[in-house]
């Protein structure tokens, strides 16, 4: 379990995130259209996991933005926003924002995403979503990178996402 803060006050994950060296676990995520997508389907690709709390968030929509904006220039690489928002307003908002860098996919069903890499947050008013959090893999599906922001209202440290790349 790893500890991070709301407006300062400590709230908890469910566990502690992969780490830096092993294979991303596979997935079962619903797509925009609502077909599922697994790590299968992204085989061959560099991964920047963007993972945040929900889209109709500031700093949330500012990570997608800011991702998508850097997507456009990475070579062999795809952008994967992951909440557990509904495909239906993942995909409002990358509509209504002009946004086609990136992946967006749904952990709303179960959570098992955010549960399997240990990010899911456990208590305090945004239980059960998931942390803000950033995994890069590489075109093997190993990781390279993962940041667990500690403040979960502070975008994550793009830069040093995009370096491993």
């Amino acid at each position: 379990m790893a500890t991070i803060t709301l407006g300062g006050n400590p709230i908890h994950t469910s566990g502690n995130l992969p780490q830096v060296g092993s294979k991303l676990i596979d997935f079962k995520l619903l797509k925009n259209d609502l077909s599922v997508a697994s790590l299968a389907d992204f085989a061959g690709k560099k991964l920047v996991l963007n993972i945040f709390p929900s889209i109709d968030t500031g700093t949330c929509a500012t990570s997608v933005r800011k991702f998508n904006e850097s997507a456009s220039t990475l070579e062999n690489t795809l952008v994967l926003c992951i909440s557990r928002d509904l495909p239906f307003a993942q995909k409002r908002f990358c509509g209504a924002e002009g946004l086609e860098n990136v992946v967006n996919l749904s952990d709303f069903q179960e959570g098992s995403f955010g549960k399997a890499n240990g990010l899911e947050i456990t208590d305090g008013p945004l239980a059960g979503l998931h942390s803000r959090v950033i995994i890069v893999t590489d075109e093997n599906g190993v990781i390279t990178h993962t940041e667990q922001v500690n403040e979960i209202a502070n975008e994550p440290n793009y830069e040093a996402a995009l370096a491993v790349l």
